[in-house]
């Protein structure tokens, strides 16, 4: 029967700061958005980046399958499903949405993860703890964003903009399976690739759906390179890693820091007040965290006790 995926020390680290990466990123798309378009905000990032790990992945050798085994059909969904459809989606869809419904679809996609890995990836299969620990954290993110969670917008639209955001978020669960279940592949390009097809997909879509590109002024221009750089570049990295070597259900607990992280640089950077109710929402996703990886977290504990006894 195939086992778990064995979650040590590092990975908890790599999916606090992937949380932590992507919470930022609110703040630099806030100022990109003044001098910029949502259609071409996606595609300045997505080209900015597909440049950048396009060098990255050419000093390796151009090196895609380390074997003869080739998967070139999930290649192509997580070409389409990792950035180019979701990013297009979520463009599109926060026109006519509420930041805070957008806010919980991107939370909802841990709920979507769990049944398809259930199903899906061997050894991910769901337990009470799991489930439980994973409705509780996005309990959690609904108190964080409260009363802007289910908000209306008033758009005509708003409907087809929660559908496009759902939709977005069921993009990046299921593309979490597919780079799971990849043959074995350079990680260098299996970062490159998706963001080479993303941008050329959105920066057609934002031709013809807002015009030719205007001007850049410098803070929009550097809020672009900086999203670029981290959320989008280093944080695929990343989550990747985190897929393939702690599984996708794993990685998916991000989705649950990255609010949190939002909230904090409020705090520091924006001096943003904070009240009982976001303390108590914060101690909801971390508990709901905890218990959904409880076990993990013994085994994890387990071995560095031994380690030192050793030691000792």
């Amino acid at each position: 029967m195939p086992r778990a995926p064995q979650i040590a020390g590092r990975h908890w680290i790599m999916v606090t700061l992937l949380g932590m990466i992507w919470g930022g990123s609110f703040l630099f798309t806030e100022i990109a958005l003044r001098g910029v378009s949502p259609y071409w905000l996606v595609a300045y990032r997505m080209g900015i980046a597909a440049g950048l790990s396009l060098i990255i992945w050419g000093r390796s050798g151009w090196t895609l399958f380390t074997t003869q085994e080739r998967s070139y059909l999930p290649l192509l969904m997580i070409t389409l499903l990792n950035a180019a459809i979701p990013f297009t989606l979520i463009s599109w869809g926060q026109q006519h949405v509420s930041s805070g419904f957008a806010g919980v679809s991107m939370a909802a996609v841990g709920l979507f993860v769990l049944p398809l890995a259930h199903v899906l990836v061997p050894g991910e299969k769901i337990n009470a703890k799991t489930l439980c620990g994973f409705l509780i954290g996005f309990g959690g993110v609904l108190l964080l964003i409260g009363g802007r969670a289910f908000q209306s917008s008033g758009s005509e639209l708003e409907w087809y903009g929660r559908l496009a955001c759902l939709s977005a978020a069921a993009c990046y669960a299921v593309n979490s399976i597919f780079t799971r279940k990849l043959a074995p592949i350079n990680s260098l390009g299996l970062v490159a690739v998706p963001l080479i097809g993303g941008a050329l997909f959105t920066s057609s879509f934002a031709l013809i759906y807002s015009g030719p590109p205007t001007a850049l002024d410098k803070p929009t221009l550097w809020a672009l390179i900086l999203l670029a750089i981290f959320p989008t570049t280093f944080a695929a990295y990343l989550r990747d890693g985190l897929i393939r070597s702690a599984g996708p259900v794993f990685m998916s607990l991000s989705n649950y820091m990255v609010p949190v992280w939002s909230v904090i640089f409020g705090i520091i950077l924006l001096n943003e007040s904070l009240s009982l109710p976001l303390i108590l929402a914060l101690l909801l996703i971390l508990f709901g965290t905890l218990l959904s990886q409880i076990d993990a977290l013994k085994s994890l504990f387990s071995n560095i006790t031994g380690r030192n006894r050793k030691i000792t």
